[in-house]
């Protein structure tokens, strides 16, 4: 399996996720079942069907956050030393070259994005375009309704 890259806070997550999982959800369910087969004929017992369905979910949910957490190569930003470059972890501050617009991402691993965070998965396409680029270099981003230049004002390692 091919490693995954996580921040120190993307990692955190997982592992309270995990722990959610294991010591609230995984309990919560089975008692749910024991309830419903209480109940009897289990042929006809829905409660019984949607318990096992979200027993099934957790454990599975179980199983691939571990999986990713044995695979993650956990990314300290304030630890690295990437000399400027924009690199997994960076924290880039942009200015769009049409409008002037300034926005402030950082690039992270796939479980952790979230947009309206200003948390980007490397690999979508911004970050793709902003991966290796320096201060006062431009990346251009290739999007649905047409490409972007965006001109990196600063990279932080935060």
């Amino acid at each position: 399996m091919a490693t995954i890259p996580l921040t120190k806070r993307g990692a955190e997550i997982l592992k309270a996720e995990l722990h959610k999982l294991k010591t609230v959800e995984r309990p919560w369910v089975i008692n749910a079942i024991s309830e419903a087969r209480a109940q009897g004929d289990l042929s006809e017992n829905a409660e019984y069907d949607a318990a096992k369905d979200r027993q099934g979910f957790i454990e599975g949910r179980i199983q691939e956050v571990e999986g990713k957490l044995s695979a993650a190569q956990i990314i300290d930003p304030q630890t690295l030393d990437a000399g400027g470059r924009v690199v997994f972890g960076a924290t880039v501050d942009l200015e769009e070259e049409e409008t002037g617009e300034r926005v402030t991402y950082q690039i992270v691993g796939e479980d952790e994005a979230d947009l309206k965070l200003g948390l980007i998965n490397i690999s979508s396409p911004i970050a793709r375009a902003l991966i290796g680029k320096e201060e006062g270099d431009t990346a251009v981003v290739i999007a649905p309704g047409g490409d972007k230049a965006y001109e990196i004002v600063a990279v932080r390692y935060v």
